[in-house]
């Protein structure tokens, strides 16, 4: 890809007014579009500032998938729209187009290889979890699609509200470029960075001295985690006996409607009596529908979890490749000095070889010395280049560790709040539902 400050005002002018070859016009105009979108991703510290973001809606097709199988799928509507239009009272068509969840999980994947130290923002869940009964676990029921864009156009919000992940060139490239953006990704070889879960676990087990912060932060993701699990268990527990308890009153209601039509002093009384109950039955839809709402936010956190883990395994990979090259620099440094002085301290194979076989010549040391001695100015090069990345990591870490608990405290206290500001509701409601049932009740 050209780069958009090589382009000089004579190239500028040729390519808006023709005078090159058509090839040349071609290559201007793409470094022009560059520039642009350099522009739009540097200026200002997060991309929510200069441009509205919503995934407008979602829509089922049919496709056939990677092995020529037909299959059903949902695509989610992008738009995107410049704030300074809006700003200036105007009003233009914002630009949009359509992405799979696939490519919002492609869009993360890179995200997490190429920020290891950012705590990314999840993805909502790819199918129901923690659902009461009444709300379909099917990936491809209306409401759980519906929630799912929700959770897709916050996760975009997320990005764009990010000052590190705000700024990179390939997530404006997924907002604005619907041909060709996967291409874009894998061109960038971040596969080739990802590092194997056996790699990583690997590290885990044979770091020797992990990082207490780090290792704190492991245990603390695993808590949160377990500690939001349990709380969204729960609550589908409630869940499911308040909308039994709700449904009840609907037999509240049958029961009553039917009496009054056998009473005629008391049956006007029976009758609205019943209507109240009716109602009351019917609201614990709505009810349980917001309440999947706050649900969704718990979700939220109860995945970030993970990505607090994928933070640690990254830093104990680091250490482990720094203590790695440390090992072997103190090793290359042993066999010099045991070169240098014909002794050797410990037990080796080379130890055997020369009682065996007799010492080395003068030429063959000196020349097995230089060949040392180059390795260990490699060796001594890596470890400060690993002991320079990983400060660097762990400095770039706590700074968005610090941001990432500043957003979970201000988010979770409001969801809770909110939550408990709507169970004081619903309870409210219960009351006066039984308030005017006592009402109808006196004037029989």
């Amino acid at each position: 890809m050209a780069d958009p400050s090589n382009i000089t005002a004579d190239e500028e002018v040729a390519a808006a007014t023709g005078d090159t070859d058509v090839a040349t016009a071609a290559a201007a105009s793409a470094e022009l579009e560059n520039n642009k979108t350099n522009t739009m991703v540097e200026e200002g510290a997060h991309l929510i500032k200069k441009m509205e973001i919503c995934v407008a809606e979602a829509e089922k097709r049919m496709g056939k998938n990677s092995v020529n199988i037909q299959e059903t799928y949902t695509v989610y509507l992008i738009e995107t729209r410049p704030i300074d239009a809006v700003a200036e009272g105007q009003n233009p068509a914002p630009d949009s187009l359509w992405r799979r969840y696939s490519e919002f999980e492609l869009l993360r994947n890179y995200l997490l290889v190429t920020y290891p130290f950012v705590v990314v923002p999840p993805l909502p869940e790819k199918r129901a979890e923690f659902v009461w009964h009444k709300l379909s676990a099917d990936n491809m029921d209306p409401d759980f699609v519906e929630r799912r864009r929700v959770g897709l156009e916050n996760f975009l919000l997320r990005v764009a509200s990010h000052s590190v992940l705000s700024n990179d060139k390939i997530f404006y490239h997924f907002l604005k470029e619907e041909n060709g953006w996967k291409e874009v990704v894998f061109e960038t070889g971040f596969q080739a960075k990802a590092d194997s879960r056996l790699r990583a676990l690997n590290a885990t087990f044979r770091v020797k001295t992990p990082d207490k912060r780090f290792t704190e932060l492991k245990h603390y993701s695993d808590e949160l985690q377990s500690v939001t699990s349990q709380l969204l268990r729960v609550r589908a527990r409630v869940a499911d006996r308040l909308y039994g308890v709700y449904k009840v009153h609907g037999n509240y209601g049958r029961v009553f409607s039917e009496w009054s039509a056998i009473e005629k002093e008391m049956g006007d009384g029976l009758q609205s009596a019943g209507h109240h109950m009716d109602a009351y039955a019917s609201s614990i839809d709505d009810i349980l529908e917001e309440e999947e709402h706050y649900a969704d936010q718990l979700k939220e956190y109860l995945f970030y979890a993970e990505a607090l883990r994928a933070v640690c395994r990254k830093h104990e990979l680091m250490q482990y490749e720094l203590e790695t090259a440390v090992l072997d620099l103190t090793s290359k440094k042993q066999q010099r000095e045991e070169l240098a002085t014909g002794t050797v301290r410990t037990f080796s194979f080379k130890g055997m070889t020369t009682k065996l076989f007799g010492q080395e010549t003068q030429e063959q040391r000196e020349a097995k010395l230089q060949v040392l001695e180059e390795q260990i100015i490699e060796g001594e090069e890596l470890v400060k280049e690993k002991t320079v990345e990983c400060e660097e990591f762990v400095k770039n870490a706590w700074v968005d560790m610090e941001r990432f608990k500043e957003q979970k405290d201000r988010d979770l206290k409001e969801a809770l709040i909110n939550y408990a500001i709507m169970q004081i509701g619903v309870c409210k409601k219960g009351i006066q539902v039984w308030a005017n049932a006592k009402e109808c009740f006196s004037k029989m």
